[in-house]
């Protein structure tokens, strides 16, 4: 579908509780960190509970794929059972063999003796029930007696609840007042704020392969109205949304992306407020999962995306504002602007004889693509040195004896205007053969292409049915990684990197104040807020997606992809 459009790896916004896309926002971090604790303490009960689509699911998955190596996991995902019901499931979670048809007495003493054996072994058990909010008094109240079982220093059992907010009226009846008395840590997981929307999604974008903004500022207030702030309301409507734009071509989401897809998961009703009973809940989001699947991408899309009303015109103006006009996505103008075809050109003509911009051809995938080494011999003229593929067999290697480096990626147009280097793509036609291109400048619906010394310029989308999504950037090595200088230690490293943060805070710091506190960090503090600042991996490694954004921002030597961003530098 959108993924190869947008150049994803897989889906940003699936739904499925994939603890690689957990994102920890501060709950998230405490319900996780109140996980970690309680299964390190004495035993009983731990509670989560959490509206529908917060991520309790999610967070689950991620403890389970952290727990100490002692420690067993037994998981219940259907709570609707009796009690000799679920004592089996235990025992099946648990591989404790057991008769069919056994006994409640039966299942607790093969359980009980099965937890003591774990015990002299040195491990621990520990059962997760999710959706426990189903869960009957009489079953819960077999879970207490199955943590009766106790040596002088601990429980043997501990047991996590996970559920929707009733599970905390339902411990609260007074029947059950023995089990809340044994809940040892317990902690409600709210929808995320406002300010952590960007971060969200963003993060999850960056799991997905694709280290850019896609959403508009616009878009982004639109999407935290329409979802409340919900986690899988957020992903149903973002995936909807990047569905929406694949089928017009855009490569940016819009508020009125997100408003239509809002409408559409929504079942054509405005978001209302976030519902509080599990048992209305349960179809109602059935029905979402269901609609997005099936939803129509055609006539009803484009005539709901093109209806102009006096909210629309306020908000797409907003949206526009934020967009500079070079820009070839969001530019809606211009876009419509290139419908009209270009005059006829001869391909032989030399560039060197035009006076005026020579019009975008249709590539050709034969006439106009390259070997793998001839590519690469482009892509280091334009770096200003000579590479001889006969004498250098492998390019990156020559790379790193001239001071620069290769970085292969997978992604979109979007990830080579972040990069704004001039890269080699790799293409492929229907047959499957392999062939590259190297382009020097990208700007408009124009792309030109070094070739052998001389340039063609082509349409973007022409070559775009060839493009998969792989290309290779060279960039500039700084002193401390650079093997053919004498200053590869640990203190240049830390002089380059100091010298440039403090020009970064002046020029990304939000006042004074800010500028001089970041001024203040470690080094490495002071890259991991850059690289918040720029959407990059948090992890204080000044790598080459962090270098190339440095070099970026602070207008070092080394040629661009957008000829605008040269010609600004040489201003």
């Amino acid at each position: 579908m959108y993924y190869d459009f947008f150049g994803f790896r897989e889906p940003p916004f699936s739904i499925a509780p994939d603890p690689r896309y957990l994102y920890l926002s501060e709950r998230h971090k405490e319900a996780l960190a109140h996980l970690m604790y309680g299964i390190q303490g004495q035993g009983g009960f731990i509670v989560i509970t959490g509206e529908v689509g917060t991520g309790k699911t999610t967070v689950s998955r991620c403890f389970i794929e952290n727990v100490p190596d002692n420690v067993d996991i037994a998981l219940i995902l259907n709570p609707r059972l009796s009690a000799r019901e679920l004592l089996s499931s235990i025992c099946d979670e648990l591989e404790i063999p057991h008769p069919v048809g056994s006994s409640i007495k039966k299942l607790v003493d093969l359980i009980n003796a099965d937890l003591l054996k774990a015990h002299a072994a040195g491990r621990h058990k520990v059962l997760m029930i999710d959706e426990a909010q189903n869960l009957s008094a009489d079953v819960l109240e077999q879970l207490r007696l199955l943590t009766n079982l106790e040596t002088a220093e601990k429980k043997l059992l501990q047991i996590v609840l996970l559920g929707q907010p009733e599970l905390q009226e339902l411990l609260a009846r007074p029947e059950l007042r023995q089990l809340n008395q044994r809940v040892t840590a317990r902690y409600h997981l709210d929808a995320l704020g406002r300010d952590e929307l960007p971060g969200y999604l963003r993060y999850r974008l960056g799991v997905a392969g694709l280290r850019a903004d896609i959403f508009s500022p616009g878009a982004i207030k639109k999407l935290f109205k329409a979802s409340d702030g919900i986690p899988r309301l957020i992903n149903l409507i973002s995936d909807r949304a990047l569905l929406g734009a694949y089928a017009e071509g855009e490569h940016v989401i819009t508020a009125a992306h997100i408003r239509t897809a809002a409408k559409e998961v929504n079942g054509g009703h405005s978001p209302t407020a976030r519902p509080m009973t599990a048992d209305t809940n349960k179809p109602r989001y059935l029905a979402l999962a269901a609609s997005i699947l099936v939803a129509v991408v055609g006539t009803a899309w484009l005539f709901e995306r093109w209806q102009v009303d006096a909210d629309d015109s306020t908000e797409q103006a907003s949206v526009e504002a934020d967009v500079d006009t070079s820009d070839p996505v969001g530019g809606r103008v211009e876009r419509i602007e290139q419908e009209t075809p270009p005059a006829p050109v001869d391909p032989e003509r030399s560039s060197e004889t035009e006076s005026e911009p020579e019009p975008a051809l249709d590539f050709g995938f034969e006439s106009h693509s390259q070997s793998r080494a001839d590519a690469f011999r482009d892509l280091f003229e334009l770096w200003g040195k000579e590479y001889k593929p006969a004498d250098n067999p492998d390019p990156c290697i020559y790379a790193r004896i001239r001071g620069l480096d290769c970085l292969a990626r997978q992604g979109a147009r979007r990830s080579l205007e972040d990069l704004n280097r001039p890269a080699i793509l790799e293409l492929r036609n229907d047959e499957g053969q392999r062939r590259y291109v190297t382009i020097q400048h990208l700007e408009g619906d124009q792309v030109t292409l070094a070739m052998a010394g001389n340039s063609r310029v082509v349409a973007f989308d022409s070559i775009e049915p060839y493009w998969f999504g792989d290309f290779t950037v060279l960039w500039q090595l700084p002193p401390y990684m650079d093997d053919s200088e004498d200053n590869t230690d640990s203190d240049t490293e830390q002089l380059w990197l100091s010298s440039r943060m403090m020009e970064l805070a002046d020029l990304h710091a939000d006042g004074r104040q800010q500028s001089d506190q970041v001024k203040r960090m470690e080094t490495r503090e002071q890259v991991r807020w850059y690289q918040r600042q720029k959407g990059l991996t948090v992890d204080g490694i000044a790598g080459a997606m962090t270098v190339i954004q440095i070099n970026n921002d602070l207008n070092e030597s080394g040629p661009r992809l957008s000829p605008t961003d040269l010609a600004r530098r040489d201003d």
